[in-house]
C-alpha cells in the first residue's frame, strides 16, 4: 500500500490549503472523508463476500464427504440385511413347513342390539330412576316407621 508518514500528511495538507484555499478547505475534506469512508466499506464487503465464498467451497467440501459416508454406511447397511434375510429364510424354511390356519370366527353370541337401546346410567341418575330393583324385606324396611317416635 501507500506509505503514507506524518510528515508526507503535513505535506500535502499544505498544498491543498494552497490549492483550495482555506474557504472551501472544510468541504473538501469532508468530501474526501465520505469518500475514503465509502472506499473502506466496499473494500470490507467485498472483503466478507470473498470469505463468505470460501466458507460455502469448504461446507460444500464437508457436505460431499458427509453424504458419500452416509451412502457407504447405508449400502454396508444394506448388504448386511440382505446376506442376513437370506439366511433368515434358508433357515425358517427348513425348520417350519407350513403356518398354522388361523382358526375360524366364532360369534360371540351376545344381542348387542339390547345394549345400544339401554339408557345410559348418567342419564337415569339425573333423572331419578331407580336402577336397582329392592327385595321385598328390604322395602319393607325402608319405609316402616322408626321405632323411636
Amino acid at each position: 500500500m501507500i506509505d503514507l508518514g506524518i510528515s508526507k500528511m503535513a505535506l500535502i495538507g499544505a498544498v491543498a490549503l494552497i490549492v483550495i484555499g482555506p474557504e472551501k478547505l472544510p468541504a473538501v475534506a469532508r468530501t474526501v472523508g465520505t469518500l475514503l469512508g465509502k472506499a473502506q466499506r466496499y473494500v470490507s464487503d467485498v472483503k466478507a463476500e470473498v470469505n463468505r465464498a470460501m466458507e460455502m467451497d469448504e461446507l460444500k467440501k464437508m457436505r460431499e464427504t458427509v453424504e458419500s459416508a452416509a451412502r457407504d454406511v447405508e449400502n454396508t447397511i444394506q448388504t448386511q440385511a440382505s446376506d442376513f434375510e437370506k439366511s433368515w429364510s434358508d433357515a425358517t424354511d427348513t425348520a417350519l413347513p407350513l403356518e398354522p390356519t388361523p382358526p375360524a370366527y366364532k360369534h360371540p353370541g351376545k344381542n348387542w342390539r339390547l345394549k345400544q337401546g339401554s339408557t345410559p346410567h348418567w342419564y337415569k341418575a339425573r333423572n331419578g330412576v331407580r336402577t336397582k330393583a329392592l327385595s321385598g324385606a328390604a322395602r319393607v324396611a325402608r319405609f316402616r316407621p322408626s321405632r323411636n317416635s
